[in-house]
């Protein structure tokens, strides 16, 4: 819905007299903001509520990919940014820990999401990939307003054992330009900013 309101918005643009596209864009703003206030109002009244009730309510409402991202929308999410990110990634620690790896938040800032890897990435560099937009799509789906994703501490997988004299070759990992680990590494604005 939100994509098919952008591609009607660009068309009133494209062809409506600047009064009419005015009024087109005065009349989303309008109605933005009255389902904001509704929405604004509904978390009150569950506030309002109070104790275990207002707290299963929020999970809910939290837990809901519609509505949440209908508050995040309008910045009313009732979990803050570092809490949506820790639950993002607890739901993408069991597929990291099938690849031999983990992922610790080490703080947000400035709307920055800082991590550390912590194990090591088996099968790289497929999985690495795997695991990076496994990483990155939980975090945009969680904390879309998020500006980027710094990581440190890769571990590259321990190297072989030596080879015995006269043994076959090991296989060679080929890796693109520029790359020299085959361990997961994500850079800076790799999650989109919010919509607003």
């Amino acid at each position: 819905m939100g994509d098919r309101i952008e591609t009607l918005l660009d068309e009133i643009n494209a062809q409506a007299d600047p009064a009419a596209r005015a009024k087109a864009e005065e009349l989303v703003r309008l109605v933005m903001e009255l389902y904001g206030a509704g929405l604004r109002r509904l978390l009150e009244i569950v506030d309002q509520e109070g104790g275990e009730v207002a707290e299963r309510l929020f999970d809910r409402i939290a837990g809901d990919n519609l509505v949440a991202s209908l508050l995040l929308l309008h910045g009313l999410h009732p979990l803050d940014l570092e809490t949506r990110v820790r639950r993002a990634l607890d739901k993408v620690r069991p597929h990291l820990g099938s690849h031999g790896g983990d992922v610790t938040l080490l703080g947000v800032e400035r709307g920055v999401v800082r991590l550390r890897l912590e194990g090591t990435c088996h099968g790289c560099p497929s999985s690495m990939v795997t695991m990076k937009l496994a990483i990155e799509s939980a975090i945009e789906a969680a904390a879309p307003e998020v500006a980027g994703i710094e990581v440190e501490g890769a571990v590259a997988p321990p190297p072989p054992p030596p080879r015995a004299a006269g043994s076959a070759a090991e296989p060679v990992t080929l890796l693109p330009p520029g790359v020299d680990t085959p361990c997961l590494q994500i850079g800076q604005g790799a999650a989109r900013g919010a919509r607003a």
